[in-house]
């Protein structure tokens, strides 16, 4: 994607950005031209996999210089595991928390795709804000994840909402068309505790495919019952377990 998509998205109504690394060249040039006239009215999201607090205040410190910015918005613990050693990622939350109270961050985040872990970390209100799997074939963090983060009052943000683009392929039991990428935003957006929905479009043409999302309706319960009905299809036919391992 060009600098200029990150404006694109931003003037279409988009004002939270996430990224995992500094990698992405392109993204984060826009998103720091983005800040410097709509710091504002903008959330920059992001966060590590690095558990160690030393290295987790070097990549917090390496985002802040990248953007010249002086609080970021969500800082996340990444991709939370049962391999991770939990006495390490509660010295981190507790080094976020610390964070926050410092004004350096506004948002405690945990990203992960375990559901044993999320309603711990929902239990234990150790976040503000909880990454978590969620599209048409991965549907069971509604029967608690979702539901506890929702009276616990901590914020959702959904991701593989494409299933890693596998929900756009379709599957030869299903004799109508596979959804397309907005379908599967719009699906996990019509959850009351979903309040973000991930997106990362490859092109300009994607990316104006996907903001369509805004100014549709929401599903109806007959569109609902339709893609469960393909999501179930789809589920667990992946390449590897790590797709349904922990669902």
């Amino acid at each position: 994607m060009n600098a200029a998509d990150v404006a694109v998205a931003f003037e279409a109504g988009l004002n939270y950005f996430f990224f995992y690394n500094l990698e992405p060249e392109n993204f984060l040039d826009g998103l720091k031209l983005l800040l410097t006239t709509k710091r504002e009215q903008v959330l920059v999201a992001t966060g590590t996999q690095e558990r160690g607090v030393p290295k987790v205040r070097h990549e917090f410190e390496s985002v802040r210089d990248r953007l010249k910015i002086d609080e970021v918005d969500v800082f996340f613990a990444e991709y939370v595991s049962p391999d991770d050693d939990m006495s390490q990622v509660q010295a981190m939350l507790d080094e976020l928390q610390e964070w926050k109270s410092k004004k350096l961050i506004r948002y405690v985040g945990v990203t992960t795709h375990n559901r044993a872990i999320a309603l711990d970390i929902i239990e234990r209100g150790v976040c503000d804000i909880l990454m978590h799997r969620y599209n048409m074939a991965h549907r069971k963090a509604e029967e608690d994840v979702l539901a506890s983060a929702q009276r616990a009052g901590i914020l959702v943000v959904a991701f593989t909402c494409t299933r890693w683009g596998t929900l756009l392929i379709g599957h030869p039991n299903w004799q109508y068309k596979p959804p397309f990428a907005a379908d599967c935003y719009r699906y996990v957006l019509r959850h009351p505790a979903v309040n973000i929905a991930l997106t990362a479009p490859g092109s300009k043409q994607q990316l104006e495919e996907n903001l369509s999302v805004l100014h549709s309706p929401p599903l109806s319960s007959q569109e609902t019952a339709h893609w469960q009905e393909y999501g179930d299809l789809i589920y667990g036919n992946g390449q590897d377990a790590f797709e349904t391992q922990w669902i």
